[in-house]
Parts: C-alpha cells; sequence; structure tokens
C-alpha cells in the first residue's frame, strides 16, 4: 500500500513501515532511541519489531502496564524518571510500540520531556491503527475522565503493521472496528455499507478498509488540525460514549468497556437524537442500530446510570461557555457539530437503546 503523506509527517504501512524507519534511523544522529511497550505488546510485539530494525545503536526498552487504568500522570512520571535515569537529551528518540494507551501517553510524554523529543508512533491495536495514532492528539485520563490531559504534537512518522493485529483478542478487534464505522457514518455513506458487513472479508480486505479508514481521518485533520471546527465531527458517537467508558470504568459493580464498545453505544444514542433534531432518516437509524447491536450486543443500563452518565457530559472537550455539544448527523456522511440536546432527549435515547 501507498505510503500517506500529511504536511507533518508520513503513514507507512506493513513492509515499507521498516524500509522508512530504518532509512529514518541512517539519515538521523538520535543520541539515545527508547522503545515504549506495555506489558502485552513487550511479549507479543516487540520481538517481531525488533527482529526488523536495522541498527547497531543500542535500543532500550521501557514497559509499563496494560491497560487504560494506566494511562494517567502518574504513569507519566514514571518514564519521564526513567528517561531521564537513561541519559535521555533533546536528540533523543522514542518509539511508542503499542495500542492507544501507549501511543496517546507515549506521546505526551515525548512532547513534553525536555519540552519535546522526537517520537515514532507504532500501533498495534486495530483501534490504534486508525485512530489514536494519527493526527497528532496525545494525552492522559485524569482520573476516570478521559483524555483530559494532553497536547496536539505530531510524530516523525506512523508506521502501521498490521501483522500486529493477529496478537489482538477479538473484543480489542471489535473495538477498533468502531471507530472504522464512525468513519463511514460521518464521511461515506459507500464505505459504512461495507463496513457494515465484514462476513466475507479477507485479509486483504481488512487492510484495505484500514487503508481508506486512516485517509478519511488524515484528510479531516489536515483541514482542522486543531479542532476548531471539521475535526470535532471525529468525536461523532464519543460524547455519551467517553461518559459511559469512564462511569463504568469507576463503577466497581459495572464490568469495564473498551472504547469502541462504549463509543457503538453513544453512536446509536447519537443517531437516535439527531433522528429528533435534525432529520435523520428514521430507516438508517434502524439499520445503524441493528448492525451495531449484531456486532456489540446490548448492554444494561438502569435509571441511576443514566443520571451519573449525564452528569460526566460536563467534562467533554468539546464543551465550551458551560454547554455540552453534540456532534449530530443531518444523513450518513453530514454531520452537524455544536449541537444542544437536553438531558430529557438523551434519557429517551437511552431508552431507545434499551427497547
Amino acid at each position: 500500500m501507498k505510503s500517506i503523506a500529511t504536511p507533518q509527517y508520513s503513514i507507512h504501512f506493513n513492509s515499507a513501515c521498516y524500509t522508512e524507519f530504518n532509512t529514518y534511523l541512517q539519515n538521523s544522529n538520535f543520541s539515545k532511541i527508547f522503545i515504549l511497550v506495555d506489558s502485552n505488546t513487550h511479549n507479543y510485539c516487540l520481538p517481531y519489531f525488533l527482529s526488523q530494525v536495522a541498527t547497531t545503536q543500542e535500543l532500550e526498552i521501557i514497559e509499563i502496564e496494560a491497560g487504560e487504568i494506566n494511562k494517567t500522570i502518574d504513569t507519566c512520571a514514571g518514564v519521564w524518571s526513567t528517561l531521564s535515569d537513561g541519559d535521555a537529551d533533546r536528540k533523543s528518540l522514542m518509539v511508542n510500540l503499542g495500542g492507544g494507551v501507549v501511543t496517546d501517553l507515549g506521546g505526551f510524554v515525548a512532547s513534553t520531556f525536555k519540552r519535546g523529543i522526537a517520537f515514532i508512533n507504532v500501533p498495534t491495536s486495530l483501534l490504534a491503527m486508525v485512530d489514536a495514532s494519527v493526527g497528532g492528539k496525545t494525552g492522559v485520563d485524569l482520573g476516570v475522565l478521559k483524555n483530559q490531559i494532553g497536547v496536539i504534537n505530531f510524530s516523525e512518522m506512523v508506521l502501521i503493521d498490521t501483522n500486529f493485529l493477529s496478537t489482538l483478542p477479538q473484543n480489542e478487534m471489535r473495538s477498533g472496528l468502531a471507530e472504522m464505522l464512525k468513519h463511514g457514518l460521518i464521511q461515506d455513506e459507500v464505505y459504512w455499507n461495507k463496513m457494515s458487513d465484514l462476513s466475507q472479508s479477507s485479509l486483504a480486505d481488512l487492510d484495505n478498509l484500514i487503508y481508506e479508514s486512516v485517509i478519511i481521518k488524515k484528510n479531516v485533520v489536515i483541514q482542522d488540525p486543531h479542532e476548531d471546527g471539521l475535526r470535532k465531527t471525529l468525536n461523532f458517537g464519543h460524547t455519551l460514549g467517553h461518559a459511559i467508558e469512564s462511569y463504568f470504568l469507576s463503577s466497581e459493580e459495572k464490568t469495564s468497556l473498551l472504547h469502541g464498545e462504549a463509543v457503538a453505544i453513544g453512536m446509536i444514542l447519537a443517531c437516535y437524537i439527531s433522528n429528533k433534531l435534525t432529520g435523520f432518516p428514521t430507516e438508517k437509524l434502524k439499520s445503524i442500530r441493528e448492525t451495531l447491536s449484531k456486532t456489540y450486543g446490548k448492554v444494561e443500563f438502569d435509571d441511576q446510570d443514566y443520571l451519573q452518565i449525564i452528569e460526566l457530559l460536563k467534562f467533554d472537550k468539546k464543551n465550551t461557555h458551560g454547554n455540552i455539544n453534540f456532534v449530530l448527523l443531518e444523513d450518513i456522511g453530514i454531520p452537524k457539530i455544536d449541537c444542544k440536546v437536553s438531558n430529557a432527549l438523551i434519557l429517551e435515547s437511552f431508552n431507545y437503546y434499551m427497547t
């Protein structure tokens, strides 16, 4: 697959990843190279990655614990200290080998250590390949509140090797598919239709769909890198999705949801709200609910859950001047940003989801 160029960096795929990466190392003069992994990618991804790297320079490995619960400033402090103890300087390079937690946190650590060192993202999960590693967003959670602390800063390159997907459990694959489905809903009905039924798809088909998804996100980000307008559309399903994810993460009685599982719920809710506020077609609403429910099943909510999830909406990053701003759809591929939604309609959308 042809590499995708953006104004700030390039995204390389499969075998081209290592050709480009090794050439980059040869042409650079990094004082130190650090590879950030989590406890999963250390075991399942790092050996293969190292076998593809051609350099005589010593590569120093930094490992963090896996999981969203570890995407915190405390984890950053540990990585900053390890970099400092390892004599990292402003001419050092950090390679983030992992899913969205590693690429988000690693990008933030690199962007702030000594006011910024170079970093490269090597996403190993489907979610990170099509979303987290692309677009320059870095950051960590504040308690259970998603991505509250961070900066927008671009990596030197992104290396997407779909061989890493063979290491993923099915629920992690489904989590990544949610972001790809979102890309179809906000940008391209043809792409949505292709994503809606993957039962006959081959691995080559999946590679092509990942490539299309990356192009969709790239095209949005280059028009609006700092999320002043168009880039907000990438948050479709995330206003309620992030609140649901945070609530389930904080509740001792609930089983935590993966990001994509929560966003899938958020997209059904947002489509219902769109049907009521922006005229989104009823038949498409039904079809989307059927598609997402078939893939992700149904999560049970009660009245107490609704109230606490709505309370968490005030922390959404799209909010301005005390207003909670939703991304809705007028139709597939026609998003509308900065929509105000009443609590009553949010409750109504949950009732629709539960029927």
